[in-house]
């Protein structure tokens, strides 16, 4: 694909910058490299922009104009103290005005994890910017049925769901935050296809009863995909701003519902792609959702399960998933 390159100031594709742009009430940071049309990658948890690392220069070198944010409450991006202010409709506005500050009417949107979330959303939300979407790990599924929290704290398993775990304030900051490297080397290994056999039953995802979270954590060596040197990437960022931001995500499930409401049961029609991994339990409990995706996205390109691989699936597959998005980027409508 030709580049259209008419920012004087936009990156060559051989290069990365740095950056903040103006957002309501606060900031954005991002990193793009390349020029070309704008393709937005949003990050989950607990990660940060440093997620896409392997797919900016990908992009770029294809003629594309790769933009991976920080999600509000990550990294270098505003941290609002109200935990309202991280709501998925505020979040679908982070990047509308993202893209208007890049200079841009309209982007692809790819999301990992919570970020798969978010660009789902942005596409129900504001076609009009986002006209087409990919979603790894988590697939697409619309509003309806009970209220989050109700439902979250109904699901069967050996303690309680890390969801509902996540729900009270400073809880979970306390097990994390005086470990952060640990936690994190524990969380990734723990859903990490060539690691994630090392964890006991019942996974990391059900949090014994007056236990932690990390109780569920093995002893593992870190997964293939990621080195010492990365871990110490995603360290330093959250010692620095702590996890409270990147928690209050899950803290607005039932405010998103209420949010949502006029959207129950909405497909997203514009051209969309999926991939998770096998081994990654996300696919299991969201069997229903994969299962759904000819009503619920309509405009469904394709839709890949990477055998062997777990939840982080934009690192532990970098070249398959940039071969994947690529392919899709390359057979979307000119425009």
């Amino acid at each position: 694909m030709p580049h259209h390159a008419s920012d004087p100031s936009a990156p060559t594709a051989d290069a990365a910058r740095h950056r903040s742009v103006p957002v309501s009430g606060g900031r954005i940071h991002l990193v793009e490299q390349g020029t070309g049309p704008l393709v937005l990658l949003v990050h989950g948890f607990p990660e940060s922009w440093y997620s896409w690392r392997r797919q900016l220069p990908a992009l770029a070198a294809a003629g594309y104009r790769a933009v991976a944010v920080d999600v509000r409450g990550y990294g270098r991006s505003s941290k609002p103290a109200d935990v309202a202010e991280y709501r998925m409709t505020r979040l679908v506005e982070d990047n509308v005005e993202v893209v208007r500050a890049l200079g841009a009417e309209s982007a692809t949107v790819v999301g990992h994890d919570w970020g798969s979330g978010i660009a789902a959303h942005s596409a129900l939300l504001r076609p009009e910017v986002f006209t087409a979407v990919g979603l790894l790990s988590v697939p697409y599924a619309p509003r309806g049925g009970r209220r989050p929290t109700e439902a979250f704290a109904g699901i069967p398993g050996p303690g309680e769901f890390y969801v509902s775990y996540f729900q009270e304030p400073g809880r979970a900051e306390a097990e994390i935050e005086p470990d952060v490297r640990g936690w994190l080397a524990g969380i990734y290994a723990a859903l990490s296809g060539d690691t994630v056999g090392n964890v006991g039953a019942g996974g990391v995802h059900f949090v014994p009863e007056g236990g932690r979270m990390r109780d569920r954590f093995a002893a593992d060596p870190l997964p293939g995909w990621l080195s010492e040197d990365d871990l110490e990437v995603y360290a330093a960022e959250f010692e620095r701003t702590g996890l409270v931001g990147a928690l209050n995500r899950y803290r607005n499930v039932d405010r998103d519902w209420e949010d949502l409401a006029a959207y129950d049961g909405a497909p997203i029609t514009q051209p969309s792609l999926f991939i998770g991994g096998t081994l990654d339990p996300t696919t299991t409990w969201m069997a229903k959702a994969l299962a759904a995706q000819s009503t619920t996205l309509p405009g469904l390109v394709s839709s890949h399960l990477l055998e062997d691989c777990g939840h982080w699936v934009q690192q532990e597959r970098s070249e398959e998933v940039n071969g994947l998005l690529l392919e899709w980027l390359r057979a979307l409508p000119a425009g």
